[in-house]
């Protein structure tokens, strides 16, 4: 489902359900959770087999994808990723990074964000301008679209530039019609070639329960992005 939203470019891998695959972890990898909690240790595990998968996709072999200093995922040189996990499903998605700079995804359970995390996540003009949906049992949960999409837009921002980003520091807008989202930075932009990343365009679905979120910043060419200025999730598939 998560390869709907991103360019042909990227490789996508997939995992339905809570039980962790046979084999999921290599041994570098086990130190890591070795004292972790059942439920970690099936997120951790869904995550790396997802993600081998998805190199297997570019005809990369099975390599280690060990958690940096603030949990992102390592991935090998010449590679860009992001891996995302919710009750029942994991994902991961890999690109050369000749061809992508950054990729974020995330995934949440398509249901209303508990009280009061909306307001600790969203600046009141985000709340303001979200879409309204009345239709009754078919209403889609744009406050967790916006949680989805921050989330999307940290993990590609941080492994990019080594600088956190906080809730706060993005003003998220969504078009309803046509399945993208727009995140206008509110802190210094990062230097891509010629251009100043200022801002992310991604796109979002709603898939068997889940809310699905993703971003691509395109390669520089020539001094500026595939993609003109800002960073664009590219043609969907």
């Amino acid at each position: 489902m998560i390869d709907e939203l991103l360019p042909e470019t990227v490789s996508a891998a997939e995992l339905l359900g809570d039980e962790p695959p046979p084999a999921a972890l290599l041994p570098e990898e086990e130190p890591h959770i070795a004292r972790a909690v059942d439920k970690r240790v099936r997120e951790f595990s869904a995550g790396r087999w997802c993600a081998r998968r998805a190199m297997a996709g570019l005809g990369l072999s099975p390599v280690p994808v060990l958690p940096g200093p603030r949990g992102e995922p390592g991935w090998p040189a010449g590679l860009v990723g992001a891996l995302t996990h919710c009750e029942g499903y994991a994902a991961a998605v890999v690109a050369r990074s000749s061809e992508v700079l950054a990729l974020g995804i995330d995934a949440e359970p398509a249901q209303p964000l508990p009280d009061g995390v909306l307001e600790a996540v969203a600046l009141p003009g985000e709340r303001a301008a979200l879409p309204q949906r009345t239709d009754g049992a078919s209403a889609l949960p744009w406050d967790r679209m916006l949680f989805s999409a921050k989330e999307s837009v940290y993990k590609a921002w941080f492994p990019m530039t080594g600088r956190p980003l906080e809730f706060e520091d993005a003003f998220l807008a969504f078009d309803p019609d046509n399945g993208t989202f727009t995140a206008r930075l509110l802190v210094p932009g990062w230097p891509l070639g010629d251009e100043l990343l200022t801002s992310f365009r991604g796109r979002w679905a709603v898939r068997e329960g889940l809310v699905l979120t993703a971003v691509a910043v395109p390669a520089v060419r020539n001094g500026r992005t595939a993609h003109g200025s800002g960073a664009a999730a590219g043609a969907a598939r």
